[in-house]
């Protein structure tokens, strides 16, 4: 049989299909996309099993299936949670925007000095627990005791085009601390709620009370 003819006739009988899955593929590089969470460095925001929605257009407008811009819609502000896919790493990874460009950031015993002002942390009833006030964006982080934490560094500028970010769970993730800065091409979107949340601990059964929760 004739490849070409064969190809056409499956073209014209699954069409709508292949459109569609075309479509949706489209949509998710350029528009929207989900992310499957495998860890905890975002807890107590973002557990493992969380399906996070990400809004692919906070930031800029690409191309579909490339990273070439087409237009500028915001720029990344400290205390959103960024989804990137991180080359050092070798992985896409979510985290919290702590530092923007031109931000001086140091830490000191796990306390966030940013622009020469210590940033504001209140108690919570969870020991481990501890508010943080990023200017208007007021988020737990938590602090689970580990050996050799990277919980102090130096104050260090943070490059034109590029962001400094870490992990909810500070004691227990690899963010800018091991990885640097990450570059703002590497930015894919913003994470603004969990869309459905299975527990892999208990039969990836849905953890009903997590579905549709805002995470800013």
């Amino acid at each position: 049989m004739n490849i070409k003819l064969s190809f056409n006739k499956l073209v014209k009988e699954n069409g709508a299909i292949l459109l569609f899955t075309l479509v949706l593929f489209a949509s998710r590089s350029s528009f929207a996309d989900w992310y499957v969470v495998p860890t905890g460095s975002m807890l107590p925001t973002i557990v493992e099993g969380d399906r996070i929605f990400v809004d692919k257009m906070a930031y800029r407008l690409e191309v579909p299936f490339t990273d070439i811009e087409i237009m500028q819609i915001g720029q990344p502000k400290r205390g959103d949670i960024v989804v990137f896919n991180s080359e050092k790493a070798g992985n896409r990874l979510v985290k919290r925007l702590i530092g923007e460009p031109g931000d001086r950031v140091a830490m000191l015993n796990n306390k966030l000095i940013i622009n020469g002002e210590l940033i504001l942390y209140e108690d919570n009833a969870n020991a481990l627990h501890k508010t943080e006030y990023l200017g208007n964006v007021a988020h737990f982080v938590r602090f689970v005791p580990v050996a050799e934490a990277r919980d102090n560094f130096p104050q260090i500028l943070v490059p034109e085009g590029h962001y400094l970010v870490l992990g909810d769970n500070r004691n227990n993730s690899a963010d800018s601390r091991y990885y640097g800065f990450v570059p703002a091409i590497e930015i894919q979107g913003k994470a603004n709620k969990v869309l459905v949340s299975l527990d892999p601990e208990n039969y990836y059964l849905p953890r009903k009370e997590r579905f549709n929760k805002p995470l800013i």
